[in-house]
């Protein structure tokens, strides 16, 4: 049944807010200019995944191998993606320790290929290792994330293209 699950892999920095983040003073902060909000594109990601019930999240974030899933998923805000959010690309990967050299293509083709989907999208700011799958790539700039229209758009026109339900 692994090939009719439909997942979309999103990343948190670069993506969810714009710019990275680090932690700092027992908290984790963004390194955008300015004061900006973590995770200030949450709202806009659970309009865009609303539509799509069936659709599970799987993170494919670093902040998920640093600070594991359930910890990285109570950090996003009370929403429709923390409720979608069910594993991370790094689970079950046959060399954990490896993980986080690989790129992030890779990582997310590596979860595809162990659990044989054919369904899937990825929303991420990094393209590296996905040359050969760029139409299941959402790519954002670092320091604007989900804040592009063109990207947006883009975005609802491929879950459209990949999650909606034919009709008979």
């Amino acid at each position: 049944m692994e090939r009719l699950r439909r997942v979309l892999f999103v990343d948190i920095d670069g993506v969810l807010h714009r710019g990275d983040s680090y932690a700092g003073g027992g908290r984790i902060v963004s390194s955008a200019p300015g004061r900006i909000e973590l995770f200030e594109y949450v709202p806009l990601l659970d309009s865009l995944l609303g539509p799509y019930p069936e659709v599970e999240v799987v993170l494919s974030s670093d902040w998920s191998y640093r600070f594991g899933i359930e910890h990285t998923r109570n950090m996003l805000p009370r929403s429709l993606l923390r409720t979608k959010v069910t594993a991370a690309t790094y689970q079950g990967c046959e060399d954990e320790w490896r993980w986080p050299r690989l790129s992030r293509g890779a990582q997310v083709l590596d979860y595809v290929r162990r659990h044989s989907l054919n369904h899937w999208l990825a929303v991420d700011d990094r393209k590296d290792g996905f040359e050969r799958y760029r139409d299941r790539l959402i790519h954002c700039q670092t320091e604007v994330g989900l804040g592009d229209l063109t990207v947006v758009e883009q975005f609802r026109s491929r879950l459209h293209e990949r999650f909606a339900k034919p009709t008979i």
